[in-house]
């Protein structure tokens, strides 16, 4: 893969202003990821997608604290990571677009025998995804009903293409 030399010199310069090195890094505040909170259309169709297609099991259902009559509901992404979905009915909503600011993708480390099960059960359901190709056998990409995209990623966490992140 050539890297262009203008992303070259702007890789480097933030490794050079901001990366330490593992042993002089201090610890991170945070515990991990509590929840992904993202908007649906439809309650049931996201989580039949979500728990019968992707393998990720709903733990629990609750009104939105925030817009009374919205569903708040939560699925187990593994490691105690959660991602919730939000319903908000009524409010005419928009389809979501990939601009400034928004979520390209959530990437979902799963095990391989979890990954072909997944591709297994997509193809079932004609859902179409992207990869594993291009040299990319461990990753592939899934639009859920509304759009949102997802890559599964058959690589334990903190591995990228093979190589240790951090």
């Amino acid at each position: 893969m050539t890297v262009a030399p203008d992303f070259e010199a702007r890789r480097q310069a933030v490794v050079a202003a901001h990366l330490k090195p593992a042993d002089q890094r201090p610890a991170s505040s945070a515990r991990g990821v509590h929840h992904l909170a993202m908007i649906c259309s439809d309650v049931e169709t996201t989580v039949r997608f979500y728990q019968d297609v992707l393998g990720f099991p709903l733990v629990d259902v609750m009104e939105n604290r925030d817009y009374p009559g919205s569903t708040h509901f939560f699925l187990d992404i593994g490691n105690d990571n959660l991602l919730a979905f939000f319903d908000f009915p009524g409010l005419g909503l928009a389809e979501a677009t990939e601009t400034l600011g928004s979520v390209q993708h959530v990437a979902i480390s799963v095990d391989r025998p979890s990954f072909e099960a997944i591709k297994e059960r997509l193809d079932a359901a004609g859902v179409a995804y992207v990869g594993p190709d291009r040299g990319l056998t461990d990753s592939m990409y899934v639009k859920d009903p509304d759009g949102i995209q997802i890559e599964l990623l058959a690589e334990p966490l903190r591995i990228m293409d093979g190589r240790h992140l951090g």
